[in-house]
């Protein structure tokens, strides 16, 4: 009898130990499979908040499936007592797993609304975005002109409210003058930013700010995410390209980067320019003469001069032969990759097509025809024509 009893209890044991394997799995795969909910949502952890508490929100909201698989799988990966306060954007079928990750991680509020400070080449602008719940994307709400004064009030809410998201968004092109002036201009930052760093020198991007940060501090983190992204670009560049150091590469980006907002053309666009220095063509592109004119502190409202054209000036490339002497601008990492990375081909001109992008040509011939179109387009446009110039 004795053995029967304890052969029942084994075979109950093994059933009991297979069933909590089987269950274990199932929670595993739970944990990590994608969640409920279609939609991005803002998932709030107060200050002081526990894992439990925060578990039956989630849960409440749609976000999660299981309260207790999450704190189970957060407990398994030593995360339940690493909740940090804040706001944060999960995104459409997060799982568990991410969510945990999401709301232990920190940082700034990614959710609700946001400030963005935007520096743009042509305009600065401050502008109040709200998160759309049904795409996970924030959309503008208020747009303010720095240069207007006091600050619409919904943005001055925004910006007074604990645990706001402030970001600088940094637009390619901008010149190191602009970068430092709109830093001057926003109010929620302190301290001096320093000298007008060298041309080139920063990174167009967004970064996340705090109220009170340092000016200087965000101007150096510009300069070493520059400084790394050139490195590494110049580090993976093929062989044979006309640059003997990486800042004569980061002239070429800024060149590029002035030249076209397309992506598909900025490795054209290098190809022509890089082609030109191995033939000993001169350079012949506007924005580089237009940067001898303003120094890049002002935006040339208006058409080169002939008299600007001819003028010998440092960074007139109708003038002098190959590069300018410093970047005319600040280049973005696409630029910097393009400039490194050129197309395959062998064009050397191109123009104004009409569409916003450029015609390519081979020869002098082709380039003249497609400058007669695109002047044909100047005159039923109305537009000042300005000459017609071989580089772009």
């Amino acid at each position: 009898m004795w053995r029967a009893i304890a052969s029942n209890f084994l075979t109950l044991a093994i059933v009991l130990l297979v069933a909590a394997a089987i269950a274990v799995g199932w929670g595993r795969s739970q944990y990590v499979a994608p969640g409920p909910s279609a939609v991005a949502q803002c998932v709030e952890v107060p200050a002081g908040a526990k894992l439990y508490e925060v578990s039956q929100q989630l849960a409440q909201q749609g976000v999660i499936t299981s309260p207790y698989i999450l704190r189970t799988g957060a407990d398994y990966a030593g995360k339940a007592g690493s909740l940090k306060f804040g706001s944060y954007l999960v995104p459409p079928r997060a799982s568990m797993k991410d969510v945990v990750e999401t709301i232990t991680a920190g940082g700034p509020s990614t959710c609700g609304t946001e400030v963005v400070f935007r520096v743009g080449v042509r305009e600065n602008a401050v502008v109040l975005r709200d998160l759309n719940a049904e795409n996970g994307r924030y959309e503008d709400r208020v747009r303010h002109d720095p240069a207007a004064g006091e600050w619409p009030e919904p943005i001055r809410q925004a910006v007074d409210k604990p645990g706001a998201r402030l970001r600088l968004a940094v637009a390619e092109g901008v010149t190191s003058w602009q970068v430092v002036e709109a830093l001057k201009q926003t109010p929620v930052l302190a301290g001096d930013p320093g000298p007008v760093p060298p041309e080139g020198s920063l990174a167009p991007d967004t970064y996340e700010i705090e109220k009170g940060g340092e000016r200087r501090a965000i101007v150096e983190r510009m300069a070493a995410q520059q400084a790394a992204t050139l490195a590494a670009a110049w580090e993976a560049r093929p062989f044979g390209l006309p640059y003997q150091t990486p800042e004569e590469a980061l002239i070429m980006a800024s060149i590029v980067e002035k030249e076209t907002g397309i992506p598909d053309e900025r490795r054209r666009v290098a190809a022509v320019f890089v082609n030109r220095l191995r033939q000993g063509m001169r350079l012949q592109t506007d924005p580089t003469v237009i940067y001898g004119v303003t120094k890049g502190r002002e935006v040339l409202d208006r058409g080169l001069r002939r008299s600007e054209l001819l003028r010998r000036t440092p960074y007139n490339t109708y003038v002098i032969d190959g590069l300018p002497p410093t970047p005319i601008a600040n280049p973005g990492r696409a630029a910097i990759e393009a400039a490194l990375n050129p197309a395959d081909s062998d064009e050397l001109f191109f123009v104004a097509d009409g569409s916003g992008g450029h015609a390519f040509a081979r020869t002098l011939e082709e380039h003249q025809v497609n400058v007669a179109r695109w002047r044909e387009i100047e005159r039923a446009q109305g537009a000042e024509a300005e000459s017609p110039v071989q580089g772009e």
